[in-house]
């Protein structure tokens, strides 16, 4: 076997995670654990990329214990005695094929009900009790009317509850066995939306400036690594971006990163995870550094990029024909590792095209391209 991109196939140690190479596969909603549960499929799934070679999973999206945590039925969940049965199978799976798993955890927060109907007698978790501005989104007018409609603002006892599910989800992901611990704070969802001015306008504690509207994550992040202690990392997935307009930016500057991401390194991040369309796209006008490249120099924590790594077009736009060529995109991947700019890369669309995409990548065989109503479909 040729070894290509021989800086992607590099070992790194985070903490006590013990990875075999910089290659990840990254968190996306398969909703196929009906009631919450993940079966023998989700177990056999996430596998199949481990035993692929990737050197860490990261699962998609999982419920932590709160009514409005998640708006869909067929998103698994981490609490239950079921549940945590379906996780650990899935786990002891992975492990025993010579993989790495991290839960995701996480909780819609002013996104609820965009991926089903819900209860209209469960409170949406919103800082001030907006949805956000709208903007460039891919939503549907009906669920936008019915969503930028105000609700109750999130109470006091509404985050202690919030912060302490959080604290038991990871405290649940430990005793399953996983290698660490992942949090959803980007796109709008609920630990982004304290971030972002256009969803918290608060003005008591939990809102004001900048480092004030990330207390929110910041308390959470500490209070989960009081919980699981040193050893395991934490990953946290962030976005300038948000669902509710893609245009929408937390940082207009490198500073203002600095800010938000310093206050979350001190907090207890391990490993930041930048989302965005394009792995290589530069985040700030005057320079090429990516926004994982940002991440990186501002903090000093590692840092993951991902976005169409490999593909010729952003999910969004892979959505209106289903189709994203091939692109070989691979060789700046490792250019950039190599300079230190990112340390990790998230892959998210071609590990559904391709189980064995690690192994694929070190061969220097052929990409599968990605194909929307192919590779969706179900669990392969």
């Amino acid at each position: 076997m040729n070894d290509h991109h021989s800086a992607i196939f590099e070992p790194l140690t985070i903490r006590s995670l013990e990875l075999a190479n910089r290659i990840v596969m990254s968190p996306m909603t398969r909703s196929s654990s009906p009631a919450g549960i993940p079966g023998p499929d989700v177990a056999r799934y996430y596998t199949r990329r481990a035993q692929g070679g990737t050197g860490l999973v990261v699962t998609e999206g999982v419920a932590i214990d709160h009514p409005s945590a998640v708006d869909n039925a067929r998103v698994p969940r981490l609490y239950g005695d079921d549940a945590l049965a379906g996780w650990h199978a899935v786990v002891d799976e992975v492990h025993a094929a010579g993989g790495k798993i991290i839960p995701q955890l996480w909780h819609v927060g002013p996104l609820w009900g965009a991926m089903g109907k819900v209860d209209p007698a469960i409170k949406p978790m919103r800082p001030s009790g907006l949805w956000g501005p709208v903007g460039t989104t891919s939503y549907s007018n009906e669920y936008i009317t019915r969503a930028t409609q105000s609700t109750a603002p999130m109470s006091e006892e509404d985050i202690a509850d919030v912060i302490a599910a959080y604290v038991q989800a990871a405290r649940h992901a430990v005793a399953a066995g996983f290698d660490g611990i992942a949090l959803h704070g980007g796109h709008g969802y609920l630990l982004d939306s304290f971030v972002w001015h256009g969803t918290n306008t608060r003005d008591d504690a939990w809102g004001g400036d900048l480092l004030a509207r990330t207390r929110f994550p910041v308390e959470v992040v500490t209070a989960i690594r009081a919980a699981i202690g040193d050893d395991l990392p934490i990953f946290y997935r962030f976005s300038q971006h948000k669902q509710q307009d893609y245009t929408a930016r937390i940082a207009e500057t490198p500073d203002e990163l600095g800010i938000v991401l310093g206050a979350l390194a001190n907090a207890g991040v391990d490993v930041f995870d930048a989302s965005n369309r394009r792995f290589d796209s530069p985040a700030f006008d005057g320079s090429d550094l990516s926004l994982a490249g940002w991440a990186k120099r501002l903090t000093g924590a590692h840092s993951m990029a991902v976005g169409s790594v490999g593909l010729g077009k952003s999910l969004r736009d892979s959505r209106i024909d289903g189709a994203a060529p091939v692109v070989d995109n691979i060789g700046d991947v490792e250019g950039r590792i190599i300079s230190g700019e990112f340390d990790l890369i998230a892959i998210g669309r071609l590990h559904l095209a391709d189980s064995a995409l690690a192994t694929t990548l070190r061969s220097g065989a052929a990409l599968t391209p990605f194909n929307r109503s192919v590779h969706e479909a179900s669990l392969r």
